[in-house]
């Protein structure tokens, strides 16, 4: 039976990190950024975009799920409203999956540290910060196991992540 790991949480907690270290624990693994089914310049965010990214994500998932080669597929994304893991879990093939939806959070200060280091380098325009924090408290509303990543490396968090796809065998 594969793996389907759901990482959601806010922008700038750590995601993609810790589902790039995810990967390199697990064996015959696969990791989709979601932001990677939408990466257009300029960024634009409408009806039509939504539906084409969640469509992208939606085709890549089936995709690695039908593949045989693959046994613990990895997907991030923001994720912030339940309705948003519903549709896609609902768009996919997952009846020979077992599908763990996790949440990653942190404190706002700890979120506000990583932001500020990524606007500092560049990664990241300022407005990030209030957008973000503001979407904290939304992930705790979520049907998601919750890790709170805020003293703790991204590859500790990868661990602990594993560690949930051991015991649910």
């Amino acid at each position: 039976m594969k793996t389907l790991y759901l990482i959601g949480g806010a922008m700038g907690v750590g995601k993609t990190t810790a589902g790039r270290e995810l990967k390199l624990l697990l064996d015959k693994s696969v990791f989709l950024d979601g932001d990677w089914c939408w990466d257009m310049h300029p960024f634009t965010v409408n009806d039509e975009t939504k539906k084409m990214v969640l469509d992208n994500i939606c085709f890549m998932l089936s995709s690695f799920i039908k593949c045989s080669a693959i046994e613990n597929i990895i997907f991030c994304w923001v994720m912030h409203e339940q309705s948003i893991i519903d549709e896609i879990l609902s768009r996919i093939g997952i009846s020979e999956c077992k599908v763990i939806p996790i949440s990653l959070t942190c404190s706002k200060e700890s979120l506000t540290e990583r932001l500020r280091r990524d606007i500092d380098t560049g990664l990241r325009s300022g407005d990030i910060i209030k957008r973000s924090t503001e979407r904290l408290p939304m992930y705790l509303a979520l049907d998601t196991v919750k890790i709170d990543v805020s003293e703790i490396t991204a590859a500790e968090a990868a661990e602990m992540i594993a560690e949930l796809g051991r015991t649910e065998e």
